[in-house]
């Protein structure tokens, strides 16, 4: 496996619905403003696309959230973090950026409707949101569906974005076509809790929807503490010694193309007992200096790793360890 290291720290992730940039130099930990040790007992998964909406780009987050006690999925419609957008009519928040946020409770009762829509305004323009979980099916790792459903936005006649696999029944479901202006993918972050094993998934290239991101950790016991990262079951980066390499970045390939992987482990490695929160970076594209100076073996494209602008898309998971 091709790779490329250089010493660097992942930047803090953002708390917010959408994530704003990717992953730079810091001498910050990015877990120094980590949420409390109290979302341990959380999971989530949450995907942002930038899409078209009532005439402007809009930002546009799914987040699903499984705790002991519920379950739910919420739809955010936000300004772009660059701001425009004009004068938009909706609910918003403090800081004006917060258009629209309607949250599904889903009810583990036999007679809840797994079936949905519920419409909004928007500039004057209605906004059908409609979704479909009869079919879902989940695994244990993840609040959000593996597959069998779908989570849609219409408006003006066109289905401009779909959360989900099942895009055709969608556009069955609305009696339209989809937008003619493709979403672009901002960003993806997962909050998972474990012992040893963290899973998520992310897009990281455009020959899969997802990639399967595994973090395996061995911190106790008689040898040095130790990790790997894998994509579909391909160890990309191992890192033994973890006490002194507790930070640290490394671009590797998946499918021929350049993934930046950044890691912050420090919690894990000196927070003590308790819930202890480690953050994984990974992003599409090579670093700006290897991009500027190194055109790729094989003649890579730094830039067309997905679709949209790859070089402002990241995933950032959120480890858990529990003891």
């Amino acid at each position: 496996m091709h790779k490329r290291s250089r010493s660097c720290e992942p930047s803090r992730a953002d708390d917010r619905g959408g994530c704003h940039g990717g992953p730079t130099a810091s001498d910050d930990s990015i877990t120094a403003k980590a949420a409390s040790s109290s979302c341990s007992a959380q999971c989530s998964a949450m995907s942002a696309y930038l899409a078209k909406i009532s005439g402007a780009e809009r930002l546009v987050s799914a987040v699903w959230h499984k705790s002991i006690i519920n379950q739910s999925f919420t739809i955010t419609i936000d300004r772009p973090p660059c701001g425009g957008g004009g004068d938009d009519a909706g609910s918003e928040d403090d800081d004006g950026s917060t258009l629209i946020s309607y949250k599904v409770e889903m009810k583990p009762w036999p007679f809840w409707s797994k079936k949905g829509l519920k419409s909004f305004y928007l500039d004057g323009d209605r906004v059908d949101l409609v979704w479909d979980l009869r079919t879902a099916r989940f695994t244990t790792s993840s609040p959000e569906p593996a597959h069998g459903y779908y989570v849609a936005l219409v408006n003006n006649e066109e289905v401009v974005l779909v959360f989900g696999d099942q895009k055709k029944e969608a556009y069955k479901r609305a009696k339209t076509r989809p937008s003619l202006i493709d979403p672009v993918p901002v960003c993806r972050r997962e909050s998972v809790v474990g012992r040893r094993s963290f899973v998520g998934r992310a897009k990281l290239t455009g020959k899969k929807e997802y990639h399967d991101i595994a973090v395996e950790s061995l911190l106790a016991g008689p040898r040095e503490p130790e990790m790997s990262i894998a994509v579909e079951g391909h160890v990309v980066v191992r890192v033994k010694n973890l006490q002194w390499k507790f930070r640290g970045n490394e671009t590797v390939i998946v499918d021929e193309v350049p993934v930046q992987v950044l890691w912050d482990v420090h919690d894990w490695i000196f927070a003590g007992p308790g819930a202890t929160q480690a953050v994984f970076v990974l992003k599409p594209g090579a670093p700006p200096e290897i991009r500027a100076d190194d055109p790729g073996p094989g003649g890579w494209d730094y830039g067309s790793s997905i679709l949209g602008d790859a070089t402002d898309y990241s995933f950032f998971l959120h480890a858990w360890k529990t003891d």
